[in-house]
Protein backbone atom coordinates (compact mmCIF):
# COMPACT_ATOMS: atom_id res chain seq x y z
CA UNK A 1 0.00 0.00 0.00
CA UNK A 2 2.81 2.81 1.10
CA UNK A 3 4.20 1.90 -2.37
CA UNK A 4 1.28 1.99 -4.39
CA UNK A 5 0.64 5.71 -2.54
CA UNK A 6 3.83 6.68 -3.29
CA UNK A 7 3.68 6.36 -7.05
CA UNK A 8 0.42 7.78 -6.87
CA UNK A 9 1.91 10.68 -5.47
CA UNK A 10 4.77 11.12 -7.73
CA UNK A 11 2.14 11.11 -10.94
CA UNK A 12 -0.26 13.85 -9.34
CA UNK A 13 2.89 16.12 -8.44
CA UNK A 14 3.77 15.60 -12.24
CA UNK A 15 0.30 16.10 -14.02
CA UNK A 16 0.11 19.09 -10.88
CA UNK A 17 0.88 21.87 -13.81
CA UNK A 18 -1.40 21.05 -16.53
CA UNK A 19 -3.02 24.07 -16.86
CA UNK A 20 -6.66 21.89 -18.08
CA UNK A 21 -6.39 19.70 -15.44
CA UNK A 22 -9.04 19.76 -12.49
CA UNK A 23 -7.89 20.36 -9.29
CA UNK A 24 -10.81 19.63 -6.72
CA UNK A 25 -13.08 17.04 -8.98
CA UNK A 26 -11.38 13.46 -8.44
CA UNK A 27 -9.79 12.46 -11.11
CA UNK A 28 -6.92 9.10 -11.17
CA UNK A 29 -3.57 9.90 -11.17
CA UNK A 30 -3.02 9.56 -14.61
CA UNK A 31 -4.14 7.99 -17.61
CA UNK A 32 -7.92 7.24 -18.62
CA UNK A 33 -11.38 7.05 -16.71
CA UNK A 34 -14.87 6.49 -17.46
CA UNK A 35 -17.88 5.42 -16.04
CA UNK A 36 -18.60 5.70 -11.94
CA UNK A 37 -19.05 2.60 -11.13
CA UNK A 38 -20.61 0.90 -7.66
CA UNK A 39 -20.49 3.62 -5.37
CA UNK A 40 -20.86 2.46 -1.94
CA UNK A 41 -21.13 4.20 1.89
CA UNK A 42 -19.23 1.85 4.09
CA UNK A 43 -18.32 1.90 7.93
CA UNK A 44 -18.43 5.76 7.39
CA UNK A 45 -16.48 6.24 3.84
CA UNK A 46 -17.36 6.48 0.71
CA UNK A 47 -15.73 3.99 -2.27
CA UNK A 48 -15.87 5.12 -5.32
CA UNK A 49 -14.78 2.78 -8.37
CA UNK A 50 -14.57 3.94 -11.73
CA UNK A 51 -13.64 2.41 -15.20
CA UNK A 52 -10.23 2.75 -15.78
CA UNK A 53 -7.20 2.38 -18.12
CA UNK A 54 -3.96 2.07 -15.93
CA UNK A 55 -1.61 2.02 -18.64
CA UNK A 56 -2.83 4.44 -21.35
CA UNK A 57 -4.78 8.02 -21.73
CA UNK A 58 -7.48 6.01 -23.84
CA UNK A 59 -10.34 4.08 -23.91
CA UNK A 60 -9.11 0.09 -23.68
CA UNK A 61 -8.11 -2.30 -21.24
CA UNK A 62 -10.98 -1.69 -18.65
CA UNK A 63 -10.10 -1.77 -14.92
CA UNK A 64 -11.91 -0.90 -11.90
CA UNK A 65 -10.16 2.30 -10.47
CA UNK A 66 -10.76 2.51 -6.57
CA UNK A 67 -10.69 5.71 -4.20
CA UNK A 68 -11.70 6.91 -0.74
CA UNK A 69 -13.19 9.57 0.89
CA UNK A 70 -14.61 10.91 4.55
CA UNK A 71 -16.83 14.07 3.14
CA UNK A 72 -17.56 13.11 -0.81
CA UNK A 73 -15.03 16.18 -1.66
CA UNK A 74 -11.69 14.98 -0.66
CA UNK A 75 -10.39 11.34 -2.31
CA UNK A 76 -7.46 9.03 -1.30
CA UNK A 77 -6.36 6.47 -4.28
CA UNK A 78 -6.46 2.88 -3.62
CA UNK A 79 -4.99 0.01 -5.26
CA UNK A 80 -6.97 -0.88 -8.43
CA UNK A 81 -10.00 -3.42 -7.52
CA UNK A 82 -10.65 -5.37 -10.35
CA UNK A 83 -8.17 -6.67 -13.20
CA UNK A 84 -9.26 -8.31 -16.66
CA UNK A 85 -8.32 -12.26 -16.06
CA UNK A 86 -5.79 -13.24 -18.63
CA UNK A 87 -8.55 -16.17 -19.75
CA UNK A 88 -11.98 -16.89 -18.54
CA UNK A 89 -15.14 -14.48 -18.14
CA UNK A 90 -13.48 -11.09 -18.27
CA UNK A 91 -10.61 -11.44 -20.17
CA UNK A 92 -11.43 -8.52 -22.66
CA UNK A 93 -12.31 -5.93 -19.88
CA UNK A 94 -14.64 -5.41 -16.02
CA UNK A 95 -16.85 -3.38 -17.50
CA UNK A 96 -19.28 -1.26 -15.48
CA UNK A 97 -21.44 -2.79 -12.89
CA UNK A 98 -22.62 -1.84 -9.10
CA UNK A 99 -21.78 -3.33 -5.10
CA UNK A 100 -23.99 -3.45 -2.65
CA UNK A 101 -23.52 -5.10 1.02
CA UNK A 102 -24.78 -8.82 0.79
CA UNK A 103 -24.94 -9.64 5.00
CA UNK A 104 -22.06 -7.58 5.77
CA UNK A 105 -19.73 -9.11 2.87
CA UNK A 106 -18.80 -6.05 -0.45
CA UNK A 107 -20.06 -7.71 -3.36
CA UNK A 108 -19.43 -6.39 -6.57
CA UNK A 109 -21.42 -6.89 -9.99
CA UNK A 110 -19.62 -6.31 -12.78
CA UNK A 111 -19.66 -6.80 -16.86
CA UNK A 112 -17.30 -9.14 -17.69
CA UNK A 113 -16.21 -9.18 -21.58
CA UNK A 114 -14.78 -12.01 -23.40
CA UNK A 115 -14.17 -11.54 -26.93
CA UNK A 116 -15.57 -8.87 -29.49
CA UNK A 117 -16.82 -6.24 -26.59
CA UNK A 118 -19.48 -5.01 -29.47
CA UNK A 119 -21.25 -8.28 -29.18
CA UNK A 120 -23.55 -8.79 -27.02
CA UNK A 121 -23.57 -11.98 -25.91
CA UNK A 122 -19.59 -11.73 -25.02
CA UNK A 123 -20.94 -9.34 -22.25
CA UNK A 124 -22.29 -11.49 -19.21
CA UNK A 125 -22.59 -11.06 -15.48
CA UNK A 126 -19.70 -11.65 -13.03
CA UNK A 127 -18.98 -11.55 -9.34
CA UNK A 128 -16.39 -10.54 -6.80
CA UNK A 129 -16.62 -10.08 -2.88
CA UNK A 130 -13.89 -8.40 -0.49
CA UNK A 131 -13.37 -8.28 3.27
CA UNK A 132 -14.04 -5.65 5.50
CA UNK A 133 -11.74 -2.72 3.68
CA UNK A 134 -12.80 -3.51 0.26
CA UNK A 135 -9.19 -3.05 -0.70
CA UNK A 136 -8.76 -6.77 -1.98
CA UNK A 137 -11.29 -8.58 -4.09
CA UNK A 138 -11.77 -11.47 -5.00
CA UNK A 139 -13.52 -13.01 -8.39
CA UNK A 140 -15.97 -15.77 -7.99
CA UNK A 141 -14.69 -18.91 -9.44
CA UNK A 142 -18.06 -19.87 -11.19
CA UNK A 143 -18.41 -16.39 -12.92
CA UNK A 144 -20.31 -15.87 -14.57
CA UNK A 145 -23.49 -16.18 -12.73
CA UNK A 146 -25.72 -14.52 -16.12
CA UNK A 147 -23.81 -16.16 -19.09
CA UNK A 148 -25.86 -14.84 -21.92
CA UNK A 149 -29.00 -12.33 -22.58
CA UNK A 150 -32.11 -14.49 -22.35
CA UNK A 151 -33.17 -16.77 -24.99
CA UNK A 152 -35.20 -15.60 -27.65
CA UNK A 153 -34.69 -12.07 -27.45
CA UNK A 154 -32.70 -10.42 -29.80
CA UNK A 155 -30.80 -7.97 -28.04
CA UNK A 156 -28.24 -5.09 -29.04
CA UNK A 157 -26.67 -4.61 -25.37
CA UNK A 158 -26.43 -6.75 -22.14
CA UNK A 159 -24.39 -4.83 -19.81
CA UNK A 160 -23.95 -2.76 -16.77
CA UNK A 161 -25.94 -4.25 -13.82
CA UNK A 162 -27.79 -2.37 -11.28
CA UNK A 163 -28.73 -4.52 -8.47
CA UNK A 164 -31.18 -3.82 -5.50
CA UNK A 165 -32.98 -5.84 -2.78
CA UNK A 166 -36.68 -6.29 -2.07
CA UNK A 167 -37.26 -8.30 1.11
CA UNK A 168 -35.04 -10.98 0.61
CA UNK A 169 -34.79 -10.94 -3.12
CA UNK A 170 -32.56 -9.48 -5.05
CA UNK A 171 -33.41 -7.91 -8.41
CA UNK A 172 -31.28 -6.63 -10.96
CA UNK A 173 -31.59 -4.58 -13.59
CA UNK A 174 -29.08 -4.89 -17.04
CA UNK A 175 -28.62 -2.23 -19.57
CA UNK A 176 -30.01 -3.45 -23.06
CA UNK A 177 -31.81 -3.04 -26.29
CA UNK A 178 -34.18 -5.10 -28.21
CA UNK A 179 -33.63 -5.09 -32.26
CA UNK A 180 -35.91 -3.18 -34.36
CA UNK A 181 -37.59 -1.96 -31.02
CA UNK A 182 -35.30 0.12 -28.72
CA UNK A 183 -33.72 0.66 -25.78
CA UNK A 184 -34.38 -1.58 -22.95
CA UNK A 185 -33.56 -2.46 -19.36
CA UNK A 186 -34.05 -6.05 -18.52
CA UNK A 187 -34.90 -7.39 -15.13
CA UNK A 188 -33.43 -10.37 -13.42
CA UNK A 189 -34.48 -11.99 -9.61
CA UNK A 190 -32.27 -14.22 -6.91
CA UNK A 191 -32.16 -15.35 -3.62
CA UNK A 192 -28.45 -15.20 -3.19
CA UNK A 193 -26.84 -12.90 -5.93
CA UNK A 194 -25.43 -16.14 -8.04
CA UNK A 195 -28.71 -17.60 -9.07
CA UNK A 196 -30.39 -15.90 -11.49
CA UNK A 197 -33.63 -15.69 -13.00
CA UNK A 198 -34.88 -13.86 -16.13
CA UNK A 199 -38.58 -12.23 -15.41
CA UNK A 200 -39.00 -9.26 -18.37
CA UNK A 201 -37.67 -6.00 -19.39
CA UNK A 202 -38.12 -3.44 -16.57
CA UNK A 203 -38.79 -1.05 -19.32
CA UNK A 204 -38.28 -1.19 -23.12
CA UNK A 205 -38.04 2.36 -25.08
CA UNK A 206 -39.50 3.18 -28.86
CA UNK A 207 -36.48 4.22 -30.87
CA UNK A 208 -39.10 5.61 -33.95
CA UNK A 209 -40.48 7.78 -30.99
CA UNK A 210 -40.32 11.65 -32.09
CA UNK A 211 -42.69 13.35 -30.44
CA UNK A 212 -40.84 12.86 -26.87
CA UNK A 213 -37.13 13.08 -26.32
CA UNK A 214 -35.52 10.37 -28.71
CA UNK A 215 -34.04 7.48 -26.79
CA UNK A 216 -31.98 5.32 -29.48
CA UNK A 217 -31.28 1.95 -29.46
CA UNK A 218 -29.75 0.69 -27.09
CA UNK A 219 -29.83 2.06 -22.57
CA UNK A 220 -26.64 1.61 -20.98
CA UNK A 221 -26.13 1.76 -17.30
CA UNK A 222 -29.47 1.77 -15.57
CA UNK A 223 -30.42 3.16 -12.18
CA UNK A 224 -33.20 2.54 -11.06
CA UNK A 225 -34.86 3.83 -7.80
CA UNK A 226 -37.99 5.23 -5.37
CA UNK A 227 -38.07 8.96 -5.02
CA UNK A 228 -40.51 10.93 -2.87
CA UNK A 229 -44.09 8.91 -4.12
CA UNK A 230 -42.60 8.30 -8.06
CA UNK A 231 -40.01 5.64 -8.98
CA UNK A 232 -36.89 6.76 -11.40
CA UNK A 233 -35.02 5.10 -14.16
CA UNK A 234 -32.08 6.86 -15.11
CA UNK A 235 -30.14 5.41 -18.65
CA UNK A 236 -27.38 6.71 -20.92
CA UNK A 237 -29.15 6.42 -24.53
CA UNK A 238 -26.83 5.00 -26.82
CA UNK A 239 -27.03 4.57 -30.32
CA UNK A 240 -24.94 3.62 -33.84
CA UNK A 241 -21.68 2.63 -31.27
CA UNK A 242 -21.65 6.09 -29.63
CA UNK A 243 -23.30 7.83 -26.57
CA UNK A 244 -26.16 10.42 -26.74
CA UNK A 245 -27.17 12.13 -23.81
CA UNK A 246 -28.14 10.54 -20.50
CA UNK A 247 -32.18 10.67 -19.81
CA UNK A 248 -34.28 9.78 -16.79
CA UNK A 249 -38.07 8.83 -16.26
CA UNK A 250 -39.85 9.48 -13.52
CA UNK A 251 -43.06 7.06 -13.01
CA UNK A 252 -44.84 4.00 -11.40
CA UNK A 253 -43.32 0.62 -10.02
CA UNK A 254 -45.87 -2.06 -10.39
CA UNK A 255 -45.51 -5.93 -10.65
CA UNK A 256 -42.80 -5.70 -11.18
CA UNK A 257 -42.97 -2.91 -14.08
CA UNK A 258 -41.63 0.10 -14.52
CA UNK A 259 -44.16 2.45 -15.95
CA UNK A 260 -42.71 5.58 -17.76
CA UNK A 261 -44.93 8.78 -17.11
CA UNK A 262 -42.33 11.72 -18.47
CA UNK A 263 -38.87 11.34 -19.39
CA UNK A 264 -36.00 14.22 -19.63
CA UNK A 265 -32.49 15.04 -20.40
CA UNK A 266 -30.62 14.66 -17.19
CA UNK A 267 -27.75 17.43 -18.27
CA UNK A 268 -27.70 19.31 -21.59
CA UNK A 269 -23.57 18.82 -21.60
CA UNK A 270 -24.86 15.68 -23.65
CA UNK A 271 -21.79 13.48 -24.25
CA UNK A 272 -20.12 15.50 -21.00
CA UNK A 273 -22.41 13.75 -18.75
CA UNK A 274 -22.22 10.39 -18.77
CA UNK A 275 -23.12 6.49 -17.07
CA UNK A 276 -24.49 8.94 -14.01
CA UNK A 277 -23.95 6.29 -11.25
CA UNK A 278 -26.17 6.56 -7.94
CA UNK A 279 -25.87 5.47 -4.42
CA UNK A 280 -28.45 5.77 -1.83
CA UNK A 281 -26.68 6.61 1.51
CA UNK A 282 -27.39 6.08 4.77
CA UNK A 283 -29.95 8.77 5.25
CA UNK A 284 -31.92 7.04 2.28
CA UNK A 285 -31.03 9.57 0.00
CA UNK A 286 -29.90 9.23 -3.74
CA UNK A 287 -26.35 10.93 -4.82
CA UNK A 288 -25.04 10.43 -8.15
CA UNK A 289 -21.43 11.08 -10.01
CA UNK A 290 -21.09 11.13 -13.88
CA UNK A 291 -18.24 10.43 -16.16
CA UNK A 292 -17.04 14.39 -17.71
CA UNK A 293 -15.46 13.15 -21.11
CA UNK A 294 -13.27 15.43 -23.12
CA UNK A 295 -13.61 17.50 -26.05
CA UNK A 296 -9.64 18.06 -27.18
CA UNK A 297 -8.53 15.84 -29.61
CA UNK A 298 -7.06 12.29 -28.86
CA UNK A 299 -3.41 13.62 -29.80
CA UNK A 300 -3.94 16.27 -26.97
CA UNK A 301 -4.83 13.49 -24.72
CA UNK A 302 -1.94 11.51 -25.25
CA UNK A 303 0.02 14.58 -24.82
CA UNK A 304 -1.18 15.48 -21.36
CA UNK A 305 -1.35 12.01 -20.19
CA UNK A 306 -4.99 11.81 -18.93
CA UNK A 307 -7.76 12.28 -20.01
CA UNK A 308 -11.62 11.76 -18.29
CA UNK A 309 -12.86 13.55 -14.89
CA UNK A 310 -15.71 12.80 -12.33
CA UNK A 311 -18.24 14.94 -12.00
CA UNK A 312 -19.00 16.69 -8.45
CA UNK A 313 -21.15 14.29 -6.68
CA UNK A 314 -24.86 15.88 -6.97
CA UNK A 315 -28.22 14.81 -4.64
CA UNK A 316 -31.44 14.25 -6.39
CA UNK A 317 -34.53 15.38 -5.30
CA UNK A 318 -38.03 15.54 -6.71
CA UNK A 319 -39.68 18.42 -7.29
CA UNK A 320 -43.45 19.67 -7.09
CA UNK A 321 -43.66 19.65 -10.68
CA UNK A 322 -42.71 15.81 -11.13
CA UNK A 323 -38.83 16.59 -12.39
CA UNK A 324 -36.05 15.90 -10.57
CA UNK A 325 -34.27 18.33 -8.50
CA UNK A 326 -30.55 18.33 -8.78
CA UNK A 327 -27.79 20.29 -6.42
CA UNK A 328 -24.35 19.48 -5.89
CA UNK A 329 -24.49 17.86 -2.19
CA UNK A 330 -23.73 20.32 0.52
CA UNK A 331 -20.02 19.03 1.40
CA UNK A 332 -18.95 20.73 -1.83
CA UNK A 333 -19.06 23.68 0.74
CA UNK A 334 -16.13 22.87 2.45
CA UNK A 335 -14.15 23.40 -0.26
CA UNK A 336 -14.98 27.21 -0.50
CA UNK A 337 -11.94 29.83 0.27
CA UNK A 338 -11.79 33.43 -0.54
CA UNK A 339 -15.06 35.03 -0.76
CA UNK A 340 -16.09 38.13 -3.26
CA UNK A 341 -19.73 39.25 -3.17
CA UNK A 342 -20.70 42.39 -5.71
CA UNK A 343 -24.41 42.75 -5.60
CA UNK A 344 -27.31 45.53 -7.84
CA UNK A 345 -25.46 45.28 -10.93
CA UNK A 346 -27.84 47.09 -13.56
CA UNK A 347 -27.01 46.19 -17.05
CA UNK A 348 -28.93 47.96 -20.55
CA UNK A 349 -28.73 47.88 -23.61
CA UNK A 350 -26.16 50.65 -23.55
CA UNK A 351 -23.86 48.76 -20.96
CA UNK A 352 -23.81 45.21 -21.67
CA UNK A 353 -20.93 43.90 -20.54
CA UNK A 354 -20.05 44.40 -17.14
CA UNK A 355 -16.26 43.24 -16.05
CA UNK A 356 -16.21 41.54 -12.48
CA UNK A 357 -12.97 42.17 -10.72
CA UNK A 358 -11.76 38.64 -10.10
CA UNK A 359 -9.59 36.26 -11.79
CA UNK A 360 -9.26 31.97 -11.44
CA UNK A 361 -9.26 29.14 -12.91
CA UNK A 362 -10.50 27.17 -9.89
CA UNK A 363 -13.88 29.09 -8.28
CA UNK A 364 -17.74 28.34 -7.39
CA UNK A 365 -19.81 31.52 -8.92
CA UNK A 366 -23.70 32.10 -6.75
CA UNK A 367 -25.41 34.33 -9.34
CA UNK A 368 -28.83 35.21 -8.73
CA UNK A 369 -29.41 37.22 -11.77
CA UNK A 370 -32.83 38.68 -12.58
CA UNK A 371 -33.49 38.50 -16.25
CA UNK A 372 -36.16 41.42 -16.58
CA UNK A 373 -36.59 42.21 -19.88
CA UNK A 374 -33.59 41.18 -21.77
CA UNK A 375 -33.46 38.93 -24.42
CA UNK A 376 -30.09 37.07 -23.59
CA UNK A 377 -27.98 37.57 -20.70
CA UNK A 378 -25.66 35.61 -17.90
CA UNK A 379 -22.16 34.92 -17.28
CA UNK A 380 -18.90 34.91 -18.80
CA UNK A 381 -15.90 32.68 -17.66
CA UNK A 382 -12.68 31.85 -18.58
CA UNK A 383 -12.21 35.06 -20.58
CA UNK A 384 -8.97 36.66 -22.19
CA UNK A 385 -8.73 40.48 -21.52
CA UNK A 386 -9.54 41.63 -24.94
CA UNK A 387 -12.38 39.06 -24.99
CA UNK A 388 -9.92 36.50 -28.11
CA UNK A 389 -11.54 33.96 -26.15
CA UNK A 390 -13.79 33.67 -23.63
CA UNK A 391 -17.14 31.20 -22.20
CA UNK A 392 -20.79 32.23 -22.14
CA UNK A 393 -23.19 30.54 -19.78
CA UNK A 394 -26.06 32.03 -20.93
CA UNK A 395 -30.23 32.64 -20.77
CA UNK A 396 -31.83 33.25 -23.73
CA UNK A 397 -35.53 34.40 -23.11
CA UNK A 398 -36.96 34.58 -26.46
CA UNK A 399 -35.98 30.92 -27.26
CA UNK A 400 -36.41 29.74 -23.25
CA UNK A 401 -32.76 28.01 -23.72
CA UNK A 402 -30.04 27.42 -20.94
CA UNK A 403 -26.64 26.77 -22.07
CA UNK A 404 -22.98 26.99 -22.27
CA UNK A 405 -21.79 28.55 -25.69
CA UNK A 406 -18.37 27.51 -26.21
CA UNK A 407 -17.62 28.70 -29.67
CA UNK A 408 -15.32 31.39 -28.40
CA UNK A 409 -13.43 29.59 -26.08
CA UNK A 410 -10.18 28.80 -27.30
CA UNK A 411 -8.40 29.91 -30.60
CA UNK A 412 -6.74 26.60 -31.15
CA UNK A 413 -8.23 25.21 -33.93
CA UNK A 414 -6.51 21.86 -34.74
CA UNK A 415 -8.35 18.87 -33.87
CA UNK A 416 -10.80 20.67 -31.16
CA UNK A 417 -13.98 19.52 -30.64
CA UNK A 418 -15.26 22.49 -28.27
CA UNK A 419 -16.38 24.95 -30.45
CA UNK A 420 -20.24 24.89 -30.28
CA UNK A 421 -22.62 25.27 -27.59
CA UNK A 422 -24.41 23.26 -25.32
CA UNK A 423 -28.19 24.18 -24.54
CA UNK A 424 -31.44 22.64 -23.82
CA UNK A 425 -35.01 23.68 -22.97
CA UNK A 426 -35.46 25.61 -19.38
CA UNK A 427 -38.18 28.79 -18.80
CA UNK A 428 -37.58 31.39 -15.99
CA UNK A 429 -41.04 31.96 -14.95
CA UNK A 430 -42.26 36.08 -15.40
CA UNK A 431 -41.59 36.94 -11.50
CA UNK A 432 -38.89 34.57 -10.93
CA UNK A 433 -35.31 35.26 -11.01
CA UNK A 434 -32.34 32.90 -12.54
CA UNK A 435 -30.14 31.19 -8.98
CA UNK A 436 -27.15 29.87 -10.90
CA UNK A 437 -24.37 28.30 -8.88
CA UNK A 438 -21.47 27.52 -11.73
CA UNK A 439 -18.11 25.55 -11.06
CA UNK A 440 -15.11 26.24 -12.52
CA UNK A 441 -11.93 23.92 -12.65
CA UNK A 442 -9.70 24.78 -14.95
CA UNK A 443 -11.14 22.63 -18.02
CA UNK A 444 -14.25 21.35 -16.59
CA UNK A 445 -17.73 23.62 -15.87
CA UNK A 446 -20.71 22.64 -14.23
CA UNK A 447 -23.78 24.45 -14.49
CA UNK A 448 -26.76 24.12 -11.87
CA UNK A 449 -29.50 26.37 -12.59
CA UNK A 450 -32.68 26.82 -10.13
CA UNK A 451 -31.41 23.40 -8.07
CA UNK A 452 -33.89 21.89 -11.47
CA UNK A 453 -31.45 22.04 -14.61
CA UNK A 454 -27.53 21.13 -15.28
CA UNK A 455 -25.15 21.70 -18.05
CA UNK A 456 -21.42 20.02 -17.42
CA UNK A 457 -19.20 20.88 -20.30
CA UNK A 458 -15.27 21.23 -21.20
CA UNK A 459 -13.16 24.22 -22.23
CA UNK A 460 -9.65 24.36 -23.12
CA UNK A 461 -8.29 28.22 -23.65
CA UNK A 462 -4.70 28.40 -24.98
CA UNK A 463 -3.59 31.75 -23.23
CA UNK A 464 -2.62 31.62 -19.57
CA UNK A 465 -4.31 35.07 -18.90
CA UNK A 466 -8.20 33.66 -19.87
CA UNK A 467 -8.88 33.82 -16.25
CA UNK A 468 -11.86 36.94 -16.33
CA UNK A 469 -15.63 36.53 -14.99
CA UNK A 470 -18.07 39.18 -16.35
CA UNK A 471 -22.00 39.40 -16.77
CA UNK A 472 -23.66 40.45 -19.79
CA UNK A 473 -27.00 41.37 -20.92
CA UNK A 474 -28.19 41.74 -24.57
CA UNK A 475 -31.09 43.28 -26.32
CA UNK A 476 -34.31 44.43 -24.80
CA UNK A 477 -37.96 43.44 -24.70
CA UNK A 478 -40.30 45.96 -26.11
Amino acid sequence: MNSFRSQAKRLREQMAEDPHRPHYHFLPPSNWMNDPNGVIEWNGQYHLFYQHNPNHPFWDNMHWGHAVSDDLVHWVDLPIALTPSTSGADEAGCWSGCTVNNNGVPTILYTGVKGDFRLPHNQRICIATSTNDLVLWEKYTGNPVISHPPDGLNVTGFRDPYVWQEGQVWYMAIGSGIQDIGGAVLLYRSKDLYGWEYMHPLCVGDKHETSTLWTGSVWEVPQFFRLGDKYVLIVTVWDNDQTLYSAYFTGSYRDHHFIPEAVHKLDFGNQHFCAPHTMIDSQGLPIMWGWIGESRSNEAQQAAGWAGVMSLPRALSLRADGKLGVCPVQAVETLRGEHQRLTNINLTSTSSDFSIDMQGKTFEIVADIDPAKALYCGIKVRCSPNSEEETYIFYDAVRKRLGVDRRQSTILQDGEKSHDVHEGEFEVSPGETLCLRVFIDCSVIEVYANNSACITSRVYPSRSDSTRVGVFAQGQAR
